[in-house]
């Protein structure tokens, strides 16, 4: 008699959301989901040209909606199992956003100096997002102008107060899901200074052609 092959379960959007909560005290938010209608796949909000298909907020006042309970993210997700898993930015974290390649770039120079990293992940968008000490946000600019670079530009975004950071494994439209690049373990539970990762960010993002 041959073995049987055990597949890994896929975990649901609600294990992921309880998890982040537990494991990490992330405040989580449910945002939109994807709808199928005559074969297409669509955003919940039902807006033509949706640019985030199934995965933004449900309201104008979402961040008052965000709750780091487990419990009232269990409900959440029971209510409406197909929701987005969305993390404020600003509270437990901040978020530096460049293109992929130069994540890819400033990432494989990171870890050949031994930097400290945090969760860091990949968007259908063809975007890498860094997590990093919350309170960043106002700093970059001032540390920017230190470090000799007038201003990014689009090429490097950041993330703080008042915004969110899409979380995984969440599916975005037909482009794709959310991953993570470097998930969040006991490693990496204190996320590093803006400073720590600011420098390769910009430097990487400086490499890109204009």
């Amino acid at each position: 008699m041959s073995p049987t092959l055990t597949v890994p379960r896929a975990e649901s959007l609600l294990e992921h959301a309880v998890r982040y909560t537990d494991e990490r005290r992330w405040d989580v938010l449910p945002g939109t989901w994807l709808e199928t209608s005559r074969g297409r796949i669509g955003c919940s909000c039902a807006v033509p040209g949706c640019r985030a298909p199934g995965a933004h907020p449900t309201r104008p006042d979402w961040t008052a909606q965000a709750t780091g309970s487990v419990a009232a993210a269990r409900r959440l997700w029971t209510e409406e199992p197909r929701a987005a898993i969305l993390l404020p930015t600003g509270r437990s974290f901040d978020a530096l956003e460049v293109s992929e390649t130069a994540g890819c770039l400033a990432l494989a120079r990171m870890e050949r100096m031994g930097a400290a990293l945090g969760p860091v992940t990949q968007t259908p968008f063809g975007r890498m997002q860094f997590l990093v000490a919350p309170g960043s946000a106002p700093r970059v600019p001032g540390l920017l102008r230190q470090l000799g670079w007038a201003a990014v530009g689009p090429e490097l975004t950041v993330r703080g107060e008042g915004d969110f950071v899409v979380a995984p494994p969440t599916r975005v439209g037909a482009r794709g899901s959310v991953q993570w690049v470097r998930p969040p373990n006991p490693a990496n539970r204190w996320l590093p200074d803006v400073e720590d990762l600011l420098a390769p960010l910009a430097y990487a993002c400086g490499q890109e052609p204009r």
